[in-house]
């Protein structure tokens, strides 16, 4: 029984692990950027697009919502910096403007077409599905090693190791790059890197890891996720590659502590019902990022180093 147990958990920790690390390790360098706010910005903007995808392909799919969302991130980003130039006001302002903007149209859109009567909700956007994400033919760990039962995994699962890998392959592809690139853009251009089209690409990857993880978890731990980890591993260190790792490692606590406190934490308490898992990681994402604010050796905000 508990093994069956165990197999039901994995897949939705997994998931959540997977999303958690795949925000986090991009947003090292949008924090360090000062454009950490872009995770956030996306992960309200792809809500208009995911409904827009399903009024025209009438039906709940992966595909068509992931190229949706996809195009509504590509046009925010195009928003924000239409708005940047033509207000000449500064990026924060901007992307407030047009994230808040998008969100409101896709809550509106949301609520007055069909969208509204299939799981599409506005409390599915902002907490995602998490718990429903289950492995129903997973029963006892010999389920790893049957090709049938593996068949029976949650898509999402698979979705989110793909853009994870993605993620990561990208950052290792182009470490040096990103880290010159990051720390001293002007000499970046001087050696004649492509900083624009580097700065568009690591955009580009936090928005797939965004879309991605949206249907699944939903915007509250996608925002979260960007900011909290990376947040408590730069007052972890001052050295870039243990930032990296650091934040890896509190993104992945945060999705395990956070899954289980979510199913046994109000049990504890003695409440009957469970809360929601995606709120849960989030709040432990942030409880991770106070702590390392109190007793962080590097709270002070010195500078970081590129090592």
């Amino acid at each position: 029984m508990g093994a069956d147990f165990v197999m039901l958990s994995l897949p939705p920790m997994l998931i959540g692990i997977c999303a958690a690390l795949a925000c986090a390790l991009p947003g090292n360098f949008l924090l360090l950027r000062r454009q950490a706010l872009i995770g956030d910005a996306i992960s309200h903007v792809v809500l208009p697009g995911i409904v827009v995808a399903f009024l025209l392909s009438g039906r709940v799919a992966a595909v068509p919502m992931m190229l949706g969302a996809g195009g509504a991130a590509l046009l925010s980003v195009l928003m924000i910096e239409a708005v940047r130039r033509l207000g000449r006001i500064e990026p924060g302002a901007a992307m407030g403007v047009v994230f808040s903007a998008m969100f409101a149209g896709g809550v509106l859109l949301l609520e007055q077409s069909a969208a509204s009567g299939v799981h599409l909700d506005v409390q599915h956007a902002l907490y995602g599905n998490l718990e429903s994400l289950v492995w129903f033919d997973g029963y006892g760990w010999a389920a790893l090693l049957d090709a049938g039962a593996l068949r029976g995994l949650p898509p999402e699962l698979l979705r989110m190791a793909a853009v994870l890998a993605a993620v990561v392959l990208f950052i290792a592809v182009f470490w040096r790059v990103l880290v010159i690139a990051t720390f001293d853009e002007g000499f970046a251009r001087t050696l004649g890197l492509p900083v624009r089209a580097l700065s568009l690409a690591l955009v580009a990857m936090a928005a797939s890891a965004a879309v991605a993880a949206f249907d699944a978890i939903g915007s509250i731990i996608v925002i979260a996720m960007f900011i909290c980890p990376p947040g408590a591993a730069r007052m972890m260190t001052d050295r870039m590659g243990a930032q990296v790792a650091w934040s890896a490692g509190f993104a992945t606590l945060s999705a395990v502590l956070g899954y289980v406190l979510a199913g046994y934490g109000p049990l504890w308490l003695g409440y009957a019902n469970a809360v929601s898992a995606a709120g849960m990681i989030a709040v432990v994402s942030g409880a991770f990022l106070a702590l390392a604010a109190v007793v962080g050796p590097c709270r002070g905000g010195g500078a970081a180093r590129a090592g």
